[in-house]
């Protein structure tokens, strides 16, 4: 972790900063809770840095996700709307909402297809290339290319309803 802190920390400040303006969650803390679930990691084989950064991307989507969940706690059945996946919300998630329906559609797309689910968590939570997904996922880049064109009509259109 040491080696890669920084990176992670600025990963942190780009997700928040897309984030409210009055949010709770800095990008230290979201880095610190992000490595406390990292070291609790016994049963991953680690692969790299690109694979470290692989799971660090499941671990940041889910703490943002129990962040929204905490905050909408209050609010269950308020009538929050659910939103398009444009590139704007992809490379920009700005509310709990989002964050919630995204990691919905995320968990069914998992059950249809867990590589293109994969590639979205890569992708968008961790910020990480093309090639760096390739890399982990062990495929080809014309594959996770394909995966992300795919994923992001799937979860456009599942966003939409």
């Amino acid at each position: 972790m040491p080696l890669v802190y920084d990176e992670f920390k600025a990963l942190a400040a780009r997700h928040l900063r897309r984030e409210r303006a009055n949010h709770t969650l800095q990008p230290t803390a979201l880095v610190h809770e992000a490595y406390l679930r990292l070291i609790d990691q016994t049963r991953v084989d680690w692969q790299g840095r690109t694979h470290f950064f692989a799971v660090g991307a499941q671990a940041i989507r889910r703490i943002l996700v129990d962040h929204a969940r905490q905050r909408n706690r209050v609010k269950r059945g308020s009538g929050a709307e659910r939103v398009a996946l444009d590139d704007s919300v992809a490379l920009a998630p700005q509310r709990a909402e989002e964050i919630l329906a995204l990691d919905e559609a995320l968990d069914k797309l998992g059950h249809l297809d867990e590589r293109q689910a994969q590639v979205v968590e890569m992708r968008f939570f961790a910020g990480m290339s093309v090639e760096e997904v390739a890399g982990v996922l062990g495929v080809s880049k014309r594959t996770v290319e394909g995966d992300w064109t795919m994923a992001r009509a799937w979860l456009m259109r599942e966003l939409s309803r």
